[in-house]
């Protein structure tokens, strides 16, 4: 799943843009660039936060830039409990070659100490898409972990199955691979009806619900 593998899997698989989001990390946001424009892929940069709720969100930037800012952030609201390689596994970041270029000391998938509201705040200063992921499952989705769906003005909201079982009002949905396993990459996508592949256009096709998930 390094960053090379992803954007060339995913130009096979006929994809125009794909999102790079690691567990609380946007490390490895600035290979996927290079590695998407050599691939004729647009790429959206991010990272799948766990807020201190213990539920995860996507947070979609256009820019690397934007994506390493809230990566410090949240990096510095998690927890200072190492990570176990041994264990755990390893937590690297790479660059266009896959070459290792370093590896993050804290364990990763632990919450960061941000609560859903505080998170929102974050992503929206910086120009972003708040998507709480996979809102369907039983563990790590907010509905999951408060028994509910606060009413909070969502980007969109992440389903892994059509139609949802959970009451998501009026808002939109989308449907991505949400692929840890480089054969599961476009295994689901959604569709924008739009006239030109930015990440502005991507936002409008979203907030008016010209989408459709397969």
């Amino acid at each position: 799943m390094s960053p090379s593998a992803i954007a060339v899997k995913a130009a096979a698989a006929g994809l125009d843009a794909a999102a790079l989001t690691d567990h609380n990390s946007a490390l490895n946001c600035r290979a996927f660039k290079s590695c998407c424009e050599k691939n004729n892929i647009m790429p959206i940069f991010g990272m799948e936060v766990t807020s201190i709720e213990e539920a995860h969100i996507l947070c979609l930037f256009e820019t690397v830039e934007q994506a390493e800012e809230l990566g410090s952030v949240i990096y510095d609201k998690l927890p200072d409990i190492p990570n176990k390689p041994e264990k755990f596994g390893d937590q690297v970041f790479v660059d266009t070659e896959d070459n290792i270029i370093g590896e993050v000391e804290k364990y990763l998938i632990n919450a960061a100490g941000l609560t859903l509201d505080e998170l929102f705040d974050h992503v929206m200063d910086l120009g972003g898409m708040f998507i709480p992921a996979h809102i369907d499952k039983p563990v790590f989705s907010i509905p999951s972990q408060l028994g509910f769906l606060p009413d909070m003005e969502y980007t969109a909201l992440e389903t892994t199955q059509i139609p949802c079982p959970v009451d998501t009002g009026a808002h939109s949905l989308i449907m991505n691979s949400d692929a840890h396993y480089i054969d599961d990459i476009a295994v689901h996508s959604t569709v924008f009806d739009t006239g030109e592949l930015t990440f502005s256009s991507l936002k409008k096709a979203i907030a008016e619900d010209k989408i459709c998930l397969f």
